[in-house]
């Protein structure tokens, strides 16, 4: 083992996906397995195979498809979660068991109603059990931040002595702070005879925003392995940024002497895949992946990065995956100088992902006078997000009339390919082109589902710049209501929006026909 490797743990399709707003069905879950992938982490936490058929399912896909990181299941502290992990597992290539239990005393007493003997030899029966299947055992004591040390790093030995080769410390309720967790590390380094025998992971939430300094100070107090999401996503106000913490490895090497195995510059294409599969985007002033990450508009901030880069900017811009000079391509661009630019951004792309690409690249240069870099990976997002999915609905044309003094009309044709009849065209009124749009669609397909939230985002600058519109849509189905993200990206605004309106319900009718039910964690992780 490296000493100075920090091992990337990415939790997003577990951790993160639980979270509220940032469901996947099965296909994205392995498109966005594939791009982690290609980003270089370590391991992928692929879901919590005990809690749900699809979570069950969603781990034994991606243990299938993924060859080059290892792939964990989550499995709480007794053998039905740990069959059940295992059982997801076997076709993995390199299956990791990740195992938990509390160890803080407000847990043990009020959650799990136990005594810490009882709580002690839970964790050591599980551990072992789970080296029945593999030997890759990880264990997080749950809480770990708020948990007697001594209590703790008994635990922790003990698990180590039962076969267990990752120790995770889990900051599970966002609770400790920098110099407070270096010291906890440091303490366990100090306090755990066999510690040297696994790697000390560590797995921070941000609810005070400390979640990556956090990770860092573990890192210096001798923690290698991260537990970290794309964009931070995760429970309650998040887990620690994947992107964070690697830049902060990358830029600050001469104080961290530690690197990853990460690809930085698929960093930018896996946060546009991730916000283009839930509709979620990141804030604008996010650290590395933000609109504004690489923005500057101070005339003195201007002044000096024309004049050298380095005197606002810590990081190069090309190396998370974008470019700061922007190659201007157009209607006339053939596809060599597509495809050339799409590998300059870290992108290689399979024929039939390609073809897929450059109709809609073609479709917008017609409308869209120039396509700079950040349209392109905007239009790849949305590319690889449908390239599995056979959808039901598909918009063929939109025709919207407005005015300042006439009332909205919008004229919609619609393809039911499940009916595989003809186009359907219908009309409607509305109070602005999309609201007009909309109606026109439920009139098309009977839909009860309505818009909850309708977010718009700029991809580009310019009064023809490429927009991308994400809505949160709600439908009742068999007692239940149904929530779902769409997303649909044009350069009119209204045809985005009803374009990402007629996606929400291709995934509603996924659901439907799969039979997937709404949030169905029954407890979470660490």
């Amino acid at each position: 083992m490296s000493t100075d490797k920090i091992y990337i743990f990415d939790t997003s399709l577990r951790d993160g996906e639980q979270s509220p707003g940032f469901s996947m069905n099965m296909e994205e879950k392995l498109i966005f397995a594939e791009q982690l992938e290609r980003l270089g982490v370590d391991i992928i936490e692929a879901g919590f195979p005990v809690i749900s058929d699809g979570d069950f399912e969603a781990v034994q896909l991606i243990s299938q498809k993924v060859k080059r990181a290892q792939v964990a299941g989550l499995a709480r502290a007794n053998q039905k979660d740990i069959e059940s992990a295992a059982r997801a597992l076997e076709k993995a290539v390199s299956p990791r068991i990740h195992t938990f239990i509390s160890s803080s005393d407000i847990h043990i007493e009020y959650q799990l109603k136990k005594t810490r003997d009882e709580v002690l030899r839970q964790a050591v029966d599980a551990v072992r059990f789970a080296t029945s299947f593999t030997k890759n055992v990880e264990f997080s004591p749950m809480d770990a931040t708020r948990s007697d040390r001594k209590y703790l790093a008994e635990m922790i030995q003990a698990v180590i002595e039962a076969g267990a080769n990752t120790i995770n410390v889990p900051d599970t309720v966002g609770y400790t702070v920098p110099h407070e967790f270096y010291d906890l590390i440091r303490y366990l380094f100090e306090n755990v005879k066999n510690i040297n025998d696994a790697i000390i992971s560590v797995h921070c939430h941000n609810d005070l925003g400390l979640a990556t300094a956090n990770a860092i100070s573990a890192i210096h107090a001798g923690a290698r392995q991260v537990e970290c999401t794309v964009n931070g996503i995760g429970e309650r106000a998040g887990n620690t940024a994947m992107e964070e913490v690697v830049m902060t490895i990358k830029t600050r090497s001469d104080l961290m002497k530690v690197h990853t195995d990460i690809n930085t510059q698929q960093i930018m294409p896996t946060s546009k895949l991730l916000t283009n599969i839930t509709g979620v985007s990141v804030q604008p002033n996010k650290a590395v992946v933000g609109d504004n990450a690489f923005a500057h508009e101070s005339g003195i901030h201007q002044d000096g990065v024309l004049k050298h880069a380095m005197t606002y900017e810590i990081m190069r811009p090309e190396d998370i995956g974008i470019t700061k000079s922007k190659l201007v391509l157009g209607k006339h661009s053939g596809r060599h100088a597509v495809l050339t630019r799409l590998k300059d951004l870290g992108y290689e792309l399979k024929q039939e992902e390609l073809d897929a690409f450059f109709v809609k690249f073609k479709s917008i240069a017609d409308s869209k006078k120039e396509i700079y870099d950040e349209d392109l990976i905007a239009i790849l997002g949305e590319v690889l997000h449908r390239r599995e999915h056979k959808w039901r609905y598909a918009v063929e044309n939109v025709q919207i009339s407005t005015g300042m003094s006439s009332t909205p009309v919008a004229v919609i044709t619609l393809k039911d390919n499940e009916i595989n009849s003809e186009s359907v065209l219908d009309v409607a009124h509305g109070n602005g082109g999309v609201d007009a749009g909309v109606k026109a669609v439920k009139k098309i397909t009977g839909t009860t589902a309505h818009i909850r939230a309708f977010n718009l985002v700029a991809i580009t600058g310019g009064s023809d710049a490429l927009c991308e519109v994400s809505v949160t849509v709600e439908e009742e189905y068999k007692g239940k209501m149904l929530k779902v993200f769409g997303n649909g990206m044009s350069i009119d605004i209204s045809v985005a929006g009803i374009v990402s309106f007629v996606d929400a319900l291709n995934k509603l009718d996924y659901m439907k026909k799969a039979g997937i039910k709404q949030n169905p964690y029954l407890q979470d992780g660490v």
